[in-house]
């Protein structure tokens, strides 16, 4: 929804079901004490569940209750800001909603001073970089929730994965990002996924840093060359013939301009956390339209910042406050073929990063887009409409259903009646409990409901002071390098044997040859020099006195046989 399209303000068809929760025990239409609230009386089931959202800490505020297709501006539904590390869910079906949710949480967040990630799949979010445009649906919408609305931007940073499309180059060495993620990458079955890891365990073991593709290419290659199958028999449990399936993949990869993914500088997922010197938050967008095709590279990249995050962040326990809150869109992508190895390390992520302040709410869908592990680590729920266009549609609406509490609302019904920006929330309130479930309607983003223009966009990047820290590439020595000066090396010393061998073997040739002709070669030289002396004037004044005892001297002389 860009900032030129109406919010729907139509109310919710959320009509109580025939059995209201008997814990509550009241029917609709029933009004509340004048002690429990100043307020204007509230139907006694919507004053119940406004109750669960009655927070004394900082918290968010999402939007108005709808109860029995009335909004009701007097019953605030709110998130404590100390739960958002208990993890979240925005689901719903194309077009309900949800990326306004993420830029109406990010806003607060970020007002709040905690940093926030989003990923923007479709260039639709840099907008909240700029303040909103008011018009009459905005007044509109704010008026029927409470909502003191004002035009805001919030401080942003724009990244882009490797450089491709408008943002700071984020990088990672193919050391770093590791076996598993590079497997999902590649989409790799388990057992090519066990044999890249034994590849990399190799790598590191010859000191060969993994830099970026092409070092890892260097190596699959190097252990699929004749020189190398030696080496592929030491590390175990891996063929040539899945080594060459792993080459193919890489090779594939690259050719498709991955490239530049990987590399160096290595983004340093501490850049996450800064905040802006006015103290707010600072909000990282990632764009990803240049790489929306791509849906496993970027969602992949997206748990690599987060598994990082995870690795170098120190264990806080509760806090009052998030340090980071990491919203994960199209998360669908990102759990769609995945090995188990994969599907473990996202669960024990999840699961261990909230204890180090960091929150991550998974966007997508339906809720079974999600495993059952990784389902019960969100705390938050955030439901947009659904379709129950098909048997497939109606059986997703069921198992929805079924993952919330037990509601005074027909939630079937309900969830495929809501308009656009409205959803069902349940959320842990500051006990840790979960709230009640509440069909709201959700508030206005302050910022522009839409993206900024490419020049601004541009210049926000350039003027950032990450942008000279992370936009040249930088190729240093590592695997394909050291690889390649080996294998020259290598060819040197074979070139250097050969022409030994050659040089050897013409030696042999002519002292063969000289063997084999033998004296008869003297002799031939002999008689040639035989027949010059005995052609000529002096031997034949010679020969006239041979008779003569001088002449039997000289002629010995001549030839050799003179006796000493």
């Amino acid at each position: 929804m860009s900032d030129s399209e109406p919010i729907p303000a139509g109310p919710a068809n959320a009509k109580p079901s025939s059995g209201v929760d008997a814990g509550v025990g009241l029917t609709p239409g029933t009004t509340a004490p004048e002690s429990v609230s100043t307020a204007p009386a509230l139907p006694a089931p919507a004053l119940e569940i406004a109750a669960g959202y009655a927070l004394a800490g900082p918290a968010l505020d999402l939007g108005a209750l709808v109860w029995d297709g009335q909004c009701l501006p007097d019953a605030q539904i709110r998130i404590p800001l100390g739960m958002l590390n208990r993890h979240g869910l925005v689901a719903g079906a194309t077009g309900t909603g949800k990326t306004k949710t993420l830029q109406l949480v990010a806003e607060q967040l970020a007002a709040q001073g905690v940093p926030v990630f989003l990923a923007d799949i479709k260039g639709d979010v840099s907008g909240i970089s700029a303040p909103g445009v008011p018009g009459e649906r905005v007044t509109q919408r704010s008026a029927e929730v409470g909502q003191e609305w004002r035009a805001t931007g919030f401080p942003c940073e724009f990244y882009a994965l490797g450089g491709i499309g408008p943002g700071i180059p984020l990088r990672a060495t193919i050391t770093s990002f590791g076996p598993v993620l590079l497997s999902k990458c590649l989409q790799l079955n388990q057992t090519q996924e066990q044999s890249l890891g034994l590849i990399f365990h190799y790598a590191d073991q010859k000191g060969l840093e993994l830099v970026d593709l092409k070092d890892l290419r260097a190596v699959v290659t190097f252990l699929t060359s004749d020189e190398g199958k030696q080496e592929l028999k030491t590390i175990g449990g891996l063929s040539t013939t899945t080594a060459g399936v792993i080459l193919r993949a890489l090779t594939a990869f690259e050719q498709q301009g991955m490239g530049d993914f990987f590399g160096e500088p290595e983004f340093d997922s501490s850049e996450l956390l800064r905040t802006a010197p006015d103290g707010r938050g600072m909000v990282s967008v990632l764009e990803l339209p240049a790489v929306q095709d791509k849906p496993h590279l970027f969602s992949t990249f997206l748990m690599w910042l987060l598994a990082d995050l995870f690795q170098d962040l120190p264990e806080v326990g509760d806090v009052e406050k998030p340090k980071l809150v990491f919203f994960f869109d199209e998360a669908h992508l990102l759990f769609s073929g995945a090995s188990k190895a994969f599907l473990e390390a996202i669960t024990q992520t999840v699961r261990l990063i909230r204890s180090k302040g960091v929150g991550v709410f998974f966007v997508t869908q339906t809720p079974k887009d999600v495993p059952s592990d990784v389902l019960a680590q969100l705390g938050n729920r955030v439901q947009h409409a659904l379709r129950a266009f098909t048997p497939d549609d109606q059986k997703a609406l069921k198992s929805t259903v079924k993952t919330f509490p037990h509601s005074a609302y027909d939630l079937e019904e309900l969830l495929t009646s809501l308009g656009t920006g409205e959803a069902v929330v349940t959320v842990l309130s500051e006990k840790g409990a979960p709230t009640p479930v509440a069909a709201t309607r959700l508030r206005a983003p302050e910022s522009l409901m839409g993206p900024i223009d490419a020049a601004a966009l541009d210049k926000a990047v350039k003027e950032s002071v990450l942008y000279a820290r992370y936009a040249t590439a930088v190729d240093r020595e590592s695997a394909y390098e050291k690889l390649t000066a080996q294998e020259a090396e290598t060819q040197a010393r074979k070139d250097a044997e050969a022409q030994a061998v050659q040089a050897a073997k013409a030696e042999k040739a002519e002292k063969a040859a000289a063997r084999g002709s033998g004296g008869r070669g003297k002799v031939k030289q002999d008689e040639s020099v035989v027949e010059q002396v005995v052609g000529s004037g002096i031997f034949k004044s010679l020969a006239r006195s041979v008779g003569t005892q001088l002449g039997r001297e000289i002629s010995r002389s001549l030839f050799g046989t003179r006796r000493r």
